[in-house]
């Protein structure tokens, strides 16, 4: 009964174990016709790679499906626990039935399966892992131990993915998007202004390398700018700090001695950062 418990994934079968359930699940293992299976309303995953079902469905027309689906029944029809993407590739395949262990889970318990069964493919981002993750934790209690032994993760990939959470709006959107690697996503946690260090790090293409220079060099700047400031009119100054930080850029203003007017300079070191400066300054 383990050894089928186990072709279900390490997190659903330590889930199912938890609840008590697994060695009936073993035992329910049937098929079921494809066309009264319906996908779950509640999926955490929106999006489904036309490219990467393509490849499961090739897969699926040479060898089958080797891990069943897991269904609840729904009235004379089936709901998706945990699958959909074997689900949606078999019919791309031509499958009519396919493997499934059938349970009649309640919501709750359904929609915690479909967040595990998600966390554990290699394709999410690290902003949908990391959501994942903070849903397991407010919406069931779970501990960063708990989710750690449910999803087959350690707890300091958990607990690393949780604080990008921390991110910005915008820094965040970036991450999603797969601007940036995970590694960049991190080092923006340590960013005066983790909003331009995201932005910076995309447009121009960062390695983490990369990334951790730029950070060290915008440290220096600001340093840098700082101590002028200390020498200087304490209100010119401030506002010079705290347009630096606001740009990431060393910014002067230099006013003429008893007169209204002078100049504002910004210290650019590359075409892209003067794009971003124009485009600040345009709106």
């Amino acid at each position: 009964m383990a050894k089928a418990a186990g072709r279900l994934g390490k997190g659903l079968a330590a889930l199912l174990d938890e609840m008590g359930t697994a060695p009936p699940l073993a035992t329910a293992t049937g098929t079921v016709a494809i066309d009264l299976i319906d996908p779950n309303p509640r999926q955490p995953r929106q999006d489904f790679d036309e490219a990467r079902l393509e490849e499961l469905a090739q897969s699926i027309r040479e060898r089958g499906i080797l891990q069943p689906l897991l269904l609840r029944p729904r009235g004379s029809r089936y709901e998706i626990v945990a699958g959909e993407r074997r689900w949606r590739a078999a019919q791309r395949a031509g499958l009519h039935e396919v493997p499934a262990i059938v349970r009649d889970f309640d919501d709750a318990t359904t929609f915690e399966a479909a967040i595990i069964e998600n966390v554990q493919r290699a394709d999410l981002n690290p902003l949908e892992e990391a959501d994942a993750y903070n849903r397991l934790a407010q919406e069931f209690g779970h501990t960063q131990e708990t989710i750690a032994r449910l999803t087959g993760k350690a707890r300091s990939h958990i607990a690393n993915l949780l604080r990008l959470l921390d991110l910005p709006r915008n820094a965040q959107a970036a991450v999603r998007a797969g601007q940036v690697s995970l590694g960049i996503a991190k080092l923006a946690l340590s960013a005066p202004d983790p909003e331009l260090f995201i932005r910076e790090a995309a447009a121009r293409g960062f390695s983490v390398r990369q990334a951790e220079a730029w950070l060290a060099s915008a440290g220096r700047r600001a340093k840098v700018a700082r101590a002028r400031a200390a020498a200087r009119d304490p209100d010119i100054a401030a506002l010079e700090a705290s347009l630096a930080d606001a740009l990431g850029l060393v910014v002067m203003i230099r006013q003429g001695a008893g007169t209204g007017h002078g100049e504002l300079v910004i210290r650019y070191e590359s075409l892209d950062q003067l794009d971003q400066v124009i485009a600040r300054l345009q709106g």
